[in-house]
């Protein structure tokens, strides 16, 4: 019988090899799976690739994950905000290394991974720094049809953390509005997709025209409560 309900984060999560590269839905703060990436600082890896949106809000979440050394290096399109003081610091101090990719192309370059696209061509970059290799070699680029187009490669992940809001025992998965995001082209991406849902429901509740992501990508679900924040006279969940 398949079930892929962990009984908890860590069971969820399981064993997580030092250099592995992950891949953590959410753009900014919505989608983020932040008991997942608590999972992952107490599992212990390091010397991580972290693939995301962003590069963290304030102390908690995918920042505490890098304030915990664990993270060699970051991919990611939006690093810098006014509340991204721990990427900053590393950053500044040479700690972590940053591969910065354009937002469109960093979705395709996932989405690409999981269709099995070898490489795509895209305008978006051509003529400027990100149209560079990391030694600094050019990339590959291409004149098509009256356009300038760069070469640009899938982006894969040993592990995948996603953020839904319902599941079943076979994984089948359904987000919540913008916290959808990345999660269902990063669960196709990864070697491993863990996710975090509020709600497990038994098979037949999720109607097949509304499941997202098929259990097929995810290997294990786990649930957590929806936690629900006070700040300016209401009261929000996330």
């Amino acid at each position: 019988m398949i079930n892929k309900i962990a009984d908890s984060v860590a069971h969820a999560i399981g064993h997580v090899a030092d250099g592995s590269i992950v891949m953590v839905g959410g753009f900014g703060t919505a989608g983020i799976p932040d008991e997942l990436i608590d999972g992952l600082i107490a599992q212990g890896a390091k010397d991580l690739t972290l693939i995301n949106n962003n590069a963290g809000n304030g102390d908690t979440g995918l920042a505490a994950l890098l304030k915990a050394g664990r993270v060699k290096k970051i991919i990611c399109s939006f690093p810098r905000q006014t509340d991204s003081h721990v990427f900053d610091a590393l950053y500044r101090s040479g700690e972590l290394e940053l591969e910065l990719v354009p937002q469109g192309n960093l979705a395709e370059r996932i989405r690409a991974a999981g269709a099995g696209i070898g490489a795509f061509f895209t305008p978006t970059g051509y003529g400027t720094d990100l149209a560079k290799n990391a030694d600094g070699s050019p990339k590959e680029t291409r004149f098509i049809n009256g356009k300038h187009y760069v070469l640009e490669y899938p982006l894969y992940a040993d592990l995948a953390l996603v953020k839904a809001e319902r599941g079943d025992r076979w994984g089948n998965l359904m987000f919540r509005k913008a916290a959808r995001n990345f999660g269902p082209i990063m669960a196709m991406a990864a070697k491993r997709s863990v996710a975090s849902v509020h709600e497990i429901v038994s098979l037949g509740q999720l109607d097949p025209e509304h499941i997202v992501t098929p259990g097929i990508f995810v290997s294990a679900i786990v649930q957590i409560e929806r936690r629900a924040t006070q700040g300016g006279g209401f009261k929000a969940v996330a």
